[in-house]
């Protein structure tokens, strides 16, 4: 599976192993390029490869919540595991973010 990919109406993101502001960069802007040429009305984040996150993770969550609400769009987590679901918590994303089993 790419790391972006547009599934119906959603744009799923599968993050990588690491998501640290090296990566952020890339993320935000090549997910802001799908949500402005495709036709997507939701935002999948899949955690599955996922073992690391900081700061700056939330930011990428953060920042595709307030494009994609705006719309009137959703934005959901999934494969999240106990270390993002604490950080989620702790930034209070765990509101705003639909965490999928």
């Amino acid at each position: 599976m790419e790391e972006f990919q547009i599934i119906e109406n959603y744009l799923m993101v599968r993050l990588p192993e690491e998501v640290d502001h090296h990566r952020a960069d890339y993320i935000c802007r090549k997910a802001d390029r799908y949500l402005l040429d495709q036709k997507v009305e939701h935002i999948v984040f899949d955690f599955e490869d996922t073992r690391f996150m900081d700061s700056s993770g939330i930011g990428i969550i953060l920042g595709r919540y307030r494009k994609i609400s705006c719309f009137g769009g959703k934005v959901y987590a999934i494969h999240v595991d106990k270390k993002v679901e604490r950080m989620f918590r702790m930034a209070g994303l765990n509101k705003i973010v639909e965490v999928l089993a």
